[in-house]
This record gives structure tokens, sequence and C-alpha cells, in this order.
């Protein structure tokens, strides 16, 4: 207690320095601003879930706001125009990342692509991804391998209907879950995980639980990030959380790439077959930069990142199928049409299928994989919407709320495809994939499959609600929404399916 009571007083004048600090390099054109509360500023404004509660906090105060969360400040933005501004004239300007413990202990120290500052290491990072990962003819040569994947989760469900005498009850959430990990760890390691030829899949469960708790503490609010003196005695663990979370997540990734190794050398590095091989033939060129490390953080975006947003979109998207059965109908309609009934859809067909692909479009409008941009932070002073922006201003974007903006969509809640039908969005008004110089790279592969896996499953099969009420839309937390309730299916095959054997038992 003594302790105690000469620390206090020591600490509230630290306290009182930073936050006065803060407050020098003052602009005068800012934008407005909600009340704040001494040295928490906005924080108490910070409520789970935070997309609502900031886009109610919009609503009442308008749709560029300066927010002061501790020592840092954040422009929160719901306007599409000074979304704009921000991704093209200060693009470069908002091109880093604000410092977060989590990204430090959980990025190979800010040295992966999502979160690694913008520089050298950075632009060379964008530069493989986009020539080496995915430019089109590396997506090309890994279609195979998407297609077989979905082969093989549609022959499963095939065996549990002929089990079921025809019908079966399908758990859609953990059967996209293992979907999206297997076409990710096949393509990337050449390695499934899930499956009836998989002897122990307790493995990827481990590393599945590891990877949403990974999300789960990187989307939730850190006071030490906006009260750093809160660091100095790790706030609540979670230095150690993260430090224990990071060396597991590191061991996977390490015997990963040490599996890939031996098999690439035993080939006498003739066939690259995976992603990990090609990056371990560029590691023989350049063993300086492209050491284990770069290549697990590649590794861990890839599979991290890929898993969680490709699996929850299709979870989001079949859930709000099976609450619209006419859109379901419409988009076996349209399949029918464009694809014979002797075959299965493949990823060359997706592109004809409009109406599935204003699925897709409506579902990422209401649904996007994470409802904020991953932050960004101004490296200079600026001007957005006619305001003062000043150097290390965090900029977030609400973009769940900007594609539920009745000032821009009509019934901006309700799931209507046909509304992108002659519609086509500018860039700003829906962007469930970012933009910009760090926009996703991995737009367009995600795309394919999506449209692949839920076209193929129309195709294949009718589809129901397990009970007549419908489907629980409730969204949980965390850096991305995934459904509260795991999404539930019964489905049947369809007759043409069964007459032309389109399913490979």
């Amino acid at each position: 207690m003594e302790l105690m009571y000469y620390y206090i007083p020591g600490l509230f004048t630290i306290l009182l320095f930073v936050f006065f600090k803060s407050k020098q390099h003052t602009l005068k054109n800012q934008p407005p601003s909600p009340p704040s509360r001494p040295l928490f500023g906005h924080l108490h404004l910070v409520k789970e879930p935070v997309n609502r509660t900031l886009q109610a906090v919009s609503a009442m105060y308008g749709d560029i706001l300066l927010l002061r969360f501790g020592v840092r400040k954040a422009l929160l933005l719901t306007s599409p125009s000074a979304v704009e501004e921000c991704f093209t004239k200060n693009d470069i300007i908002f091109a880093n990342r604000p410092f977060r413990l989590a990204a430090k202990h959980l990025s190979y120290n800010y040295t992966t692509l999502s979160v690694a500052p913008y520089g050298d290491h950075w632009r060379n990072l964008r530069r493989l991804a986009a020539t080496e990962i995915f430019s089109p003819s590396r997506i090309a040569m890994f279609t195979n391998t998407r297609r077989k994947e979905v082969m093989l989760l549609l022959s499963e469900l095939m065996k549990k209907c002929e089990v079921g005498g025809g019908f079966c009850k399908v758990d859609l959430k953990s059967k996209f879950i293992e979907l999206a990990f297997n076409t990710l760890s096949m393509t990337i390691a050449g390695k499934r995980y899930y499956g009836e030829n998989v002897e122990d899949d307790e493995e990827a469960r481990k590393v599945q639980f590891i990877m949403r708790e990974m999300l789960v503490m990187s989307g939730n609010s850190n006071l030490g990030d906006f009260l750093p003196f809160l660091q100095w005695f790790d706030f609540k663990g979670l230095e150690k959380k993260f430090s224990t979370l990071m060396k597991k997540l590191d061991g996977f990734m390490q015997d990963l790439v040490d599996e890939r190794r031996r098999v690439f050398l035993a080939a006498d590095c003739v066939a690259e077959k995976t992603m990990i091989d090609h990056l371990l033939s560029l590691q023989q060129k350049e063993p300086s930069y492209y050491t284990d490390e770069l290549i697990k953080g590649i590794v861990m975006v890839l599979i991290i990142a890929g898993t969680d947003t490709m699996s929850i979109s299709m979870e989001w998207a079949m859930a709000l199928l099976l609450n619209h059965p006419e859109a379901i109908k419409k988009v076996k309609a349209e399949i029918d049409t464009h694809v014979p009934q002797d075959r299965l859809l493949n990823e060359e067909d997706v592109p004809k299928l409009s109406y599935l692909q204003n699925v897709i479009t409506e579902t990422l409008r209401l649904y996007p994989p994470v409802p904020f941009l991953i932050p960004h932070q101004s490296s200079e002073d600026c001007k957005v919407g006619g305001y003062d922006i000043s150097k290390g201003t965090v900029l977030l974007v609400n973009l769940w709320a900007i594609q539920r903006d009745p000032k821009i969509w009509e019934n901006p809640t309700e799931f209507i495809p046909e509304r992108h039908e002659e519609r086509r969005e500018g860039g700003f008004m829906m962007l469930p994939f970012g933009t910009g110089r760090r926009g996703c790279p991995g737009a367009g592969i995600a795309n394919k499959v999506l449209g692949l896996v839920l076209g193929t499953l129309v195709q294949s099969f009718e589809w129901e609600r397990v009970s007549e009420e419908m489907v629980d839309m409730t969204e949980g937390r965390g850096f991305s929404i995934p459904k509260v309730q795991p999404l539930e299916g019964i489905c049947k095959p369809r007759q043409a399916t069964i007459q032309h054997s389109l399913i490979p038992s």
C-alpha cells in the first residue's frame, strides 16, 4: 500500500503529460467530435458490436468524425466520398498501419504483408503477392485443387444422403471451415487436414482453435494500444497471451515449411507443386531475404485470413439463400440454363452466372468478411472532406455502416440480389476486400471460390431450412463477423445429379 501511495501521484502526472502532449499538435479546421471524457477520450463509445455502436455515433454526429482513443486520434468515416479521397488523393499518406500490440506479436514483428509498414519491404511483399501468389497463371495452376476439394465435399454429402434415406442434415459451418482450410492447405503445402482419407484431424482442429482465438484477440479492443502506460506492466497479461499464441502458430507454420522442404529437396528441385515449394525455390536464389520467417509470415496470412473470410462468407451466403428460397430457385434456373445437365459447373462457368454473382455481391454488402477496413495511419498532415487531419491519425472506415447506409441503398437491411443487376457500384460504396495500395490482393480468388462452392451446392442438391423458423442471422464478435448460431441445412440430391451420376462415390 505504501508503494501505491508513492506511485499513484507520479502515474497521474505522467498521464496528464501524455494527454496534453497529444493535444500540442492541433490543426484549426478539424472534423466534428462527440463529447469525450478526460484521459480516455471516446473509448467509452467502443462497445460490442463495434460496427453497430460506431454506426450509431456517426448517425448522430456526422459521417466524418474525429475521435480520441486515449492518446490516439482516429478519423471515423462512413462517407464514401471521404473514403475515396483517402484512398486516391491521400493513398500514400494513409498507406501505413498504426501500432497495435496484437499486430506486433502476431505478425513476426510487423513483417507480414497485412501489417508491415509502408516501404521497401512491404513493396517487395506486395509485388510477390501480385506476381507469384495471386497472378492469373498462379491461380489457374490450382484450379483442379479447388475443384477436387469441392467434389470431396459433394461426395461426402451424397453418401450422407444415401444413409439418411435420400436426404440429410448438414452442419454447414463446420463443412465450410473444413473446405476452406483444406483448399488453402492443399494449395500452400500439399496437405489435407479434414476428410475420410485423413488419419487424424485433431491437429487441424487445434490449429483452427488457435486461429479463431488469434482473430478474436486481434479484433478486441486493447486498452494498452491507447494508453501506453498500461503496457509497462502487461495489462491483463496480454503480451504473455499473445506470445504463447504466436509460439503455437509459429510451430505449426515451421512444421509446414520443414515438411515441404524435405519433399522439395528429395524431388531435386524439379517440380514446384505448392506455394511453399515456390517460395523455397526463391529462398535458394536469395536466402538472405526469403528467410523461413518471411515464408512463415506469408503462409500464416494466407491460411488464417483466407480460411476465416472464405468460410464466413460461404456461411452467410448460404444462410441468406435458405431464408430466401426464391433466390435459390433463381440460382438453380440460371445454372440449368448455362451449364449442361450432364456435368457440374466449373470456375469458367461462374462469370456467365450473373444472378449467382449478384447473390455473392449482396452477401458481401450485408455481411462483409470484416466490418472495418484494417486500420490505416496518416504519415503526414492532410485534408479529408475539407477538414485538416494531423499526422499520426488512425483511419477507421466503417465498411459495414457504409454498405447499409439508407442514403446510398434502398431498403439497406434487406437481401435483394436484383439490386445489382443494373447498378454497378463505384469502388467506394462497397469495399469488402479493401481498396488502394493495401487492398486485399486475394479478392479475385475469393470470388472464384465463393461462386464455385455456392453454385455446385445449389446445382447438385435441393436445400431447405432445418425447421420452418428463419435462420438466425445474429452476428458474432471479433475481427470478422461470424454467425453466432452455426448454420445447418437439409439437403437432398437433385434428380439430374442422380440421373447423370455427377458426383462420384
